[in-house]
This record gives C-alpha cells, structure tokens and sequence, in this order.
C-alpha cells in the first residue's frame, strides 16, 4: 500500500482498514494539492477490485435530436424547435445508423438526445425494437433520467410505466446524464428548468427496483464548491447503498465554449489536475460502485490514458459520433478504433477488456 503524506495519512489508513470515507474526509482531499498521493491510493482501491483490467466498449452515440425545449446554461447542443440547425432523426435513419456501425463488430448503442415535444413513446418502442431486430448481440443503453421524465409528462404516465415499456422493447440500461450537480442552489443557476436532483434519484432507484441498470455523472467545473461535489458523491452513495443498481459512475468536467453559463460567468473549464483528482476521489469516495470511467470524449485519449493509472478502470469506448460534448468545444476525436483504445489501455499498463454495456465480458486482450 502506497504510503499517503502526512496531512492525509489518517484517510489512508481508513481506506487501508476498509473504512468507508465521510464527508470531511471527501473535502480534505479535494483540497489538498498531492494529486500524486490522492492518485496512487485511487488506484490501489480500484486494482483490489479489478486487477489490470481495464474495460471498453465497441460502441456508438446515437444523439437523435438536438430539439429540446430545455433551457441548460452549460448546453452548447441545443436547439428549440424551428430554429436552423435543429434536427430530429427518423426511427429508421437511426437504426440505418446503428446497422452501419455494426460493421465494427459493435456491442454497445448509446442512445440520447434533447426533450423533443414531438417525440413520444412510439418513437422510441419503434427504434429499440428496429436495433434489436437488426443487429444481433447488441445492448441498448439509452434516455436519461431527464428524458423518462419528459416522456413520461408527455404521455401521462408514470415513470414505472415509460421504463417498463421501453424494457419491453428492447432497453437494457439508463445512462448517467442529467445528474449535473445535486446541490439545489447550484442547480438552480446552470439548468433551472431540469428536473431536480431528487427526481433523478428517484428515476434511478425505479429503473433498478425494475432490473434496469444505470450509470451515474456529475458535471463538475462551473458554479459548485468542493463541498457541492462531496455531497453529490455521497448522495450517489447512499442510492447505491439501497439498490445496488448502479454500474458506473463518470465525472464530467465542464466545457466552456459555445455555451452561455461560460460566457456570462467568465468560467474557463477545468484543469488537467482537477480531471484526475476528481476521478480519483470518485474511486476513493464511492466504494459501492464497480467501475469509475473516464469519458475520453471530454478529458481527451492522452489525459484519460494517464486517469487509468488514477483510478479510472473505464475508458468508454470506439463512440464512432458524438455531438453534445463537441458542440461544447470538445477537441478529441470523433472516434477512436478498437485498436487504437486496446493500445491506450496497454501502454498504461493495463490489461484490455471488451465489455457490452451490461459489463458482460466480450473478450480480454492478453496480447495486443
């Protein structure tokens, strides 16, 4: 076990006795400046856990509209109906989409996109059940929270009702987006108009109580404290506690171009050593969550190989299109090949693993 400075050496024998971390503990290490340290005992949690493993997926976004009547300060994606630009993908020009991609050899779709008022649930039955016909082995992980929610006020049902009908046809999992920060205030001046933390909680523990797994973000990098970031972890934590349903969880930093919260509040986005201490807290603070990956879209392939020796065991996947991060200024690629993921994982150190968007292991590269 990697010896921790002196200023934090009781939250390293905590971890070292499996003692869970508190609040106080979660604000110490975000204020703290030895990243190496905080990084170094990150990372002997996670390889408890998983050894060399490090997981990807062969995958592909599908962002299906970009009409949304939302009003997210931190969105550059965006768009209200009418507006130029705006567009909205028919049920078979996604499948279309999904069809090509399954060339790679595709396991994974994630499939999310704005709240567009002309989409109901017919919409989404017809795409869910359009992939699965058409392309064999493949898992579907799709709508945030915010978009049951949508859903479910557009057709006058409930949560448990959307998500049951989406199962049927074909969904295997939620994704972590709309998270954003739970801390009301916060909230409150990046994406008033979005449902509020508890209601996303709320969506989640419903998906899980129905056998639906889900992921798990924070957008962190704009308004909130280092408080606001604990309190986020450990609300994830304490959900987590009482399903067991979450499978992942994803820090997202936030970027600044294109987007009014940047312009109006002068933010410049986040710094290299913020991604990894926030992607190492997040290993040492949520003990109960299996994987901790680094969304590579938005860190960028250099520094997201450097979160895999931080705590990070996930690296994404191949994504082949992207569009929400971009339009906020993202400069990574559009895509990363399989092969160009497996030799980021092995010259970090790491042992490659394919996974489907349940986790289920496709394959391990022991020689790549």
């Amino acid at each position: 076990m990697v010896k921790f400075s002196r200023e934090l050496e009781d939250i390293a024998e905590k971890i070292r006795k499996g003692e869970r971390l508190g609040f106080e503990d979660g604000v110490r290490l975000y204020k703290s400046a030895d990243l190496l340290s905080i990084g170094m005992l990150a990372q002997e949690v996670k390889r408890r856990r998983h050894g060399q493993k490090i997981f990807f997926a062969v995958n592909c976004h599908v962002n299906h509209t970009n009409v949304c009547v939302g009003s997210c300060r931190f969105c550059a994606f965006r768009r209200r109906p009418g507006d130029a630009g705006a567009y909205t993908l028919k049920p078979e020009e996604v499948i279309k989409k999904v069809r090509a991609a399954a060339l790679w050899g595709l396991r994974e779709v994630h499939l999310v996109g704005g709240l567009n008022p002309d989409l109901g649930l017919d919409y989404f039955r017809k795409i869910l059940r359009g992939i699965k016909e058409k392309v064999r082995g493949v898992t579907i992980k799709g709508l945030t929270a915010v978009e049951i929610d949508f859903l479910a006020r557009q057709e006058g049902l409930t949560v448990r009702e959307v998500l049951q009908e989406l199962k049927a046809a074909g969904l295997d999992a939620l994704p972590g987006g709309g998270a954003e920060i739970f801390a009301p205030a916060v909230r409150k001046a990046v994406c008033p108009a979005k449902i509020s933390g508890e209601r996303w909680l709320e969506i989640h523990a419903e998906a899980h109580a129905l056998g639906i797994p889900t992921n798990a973000t924070m957008l962190y990098g704009h308004l909130e404290s280092y408080e606001d970031r604990v309190d986020h972890l450990l609300r994830l934590r304490e959900l987590q506690d009482r399903t067991g349903g979450f499978q992942a969880f994803i820090p997202l930093p936030f970027l600044p171009q294109n987007n009014p919260l940047a312009e109006e509040e002068g933010l410049k986005g986040t710094t290299g050593f913020d991604d990894l201490k926030t992607i190492a807290i997040s290993r040492l603070l949520l003990d109960n969550f299996p994987h901790i990956k680094v969304y590579w879209v938005m860190v960028g392939p250099k520094l997201s190989q450097v979160a895999l020796n931080f705590g990070a065991d996930d690296i994404e996947g191949t994504v082949l299109e992207e569009k929400i991060a971009h339009s906020a200024g993202a400069e990574s690629p559009q895509v990363l090949t399989r092969r160009e993921l497996e030799d980021l994982i092995v010259a970090a150190g790491g042992v490659p693993v394919e996974r489907d968007a349940l986790y289920r292991v496709v394959r391990e590269v022991h020689n790549s």
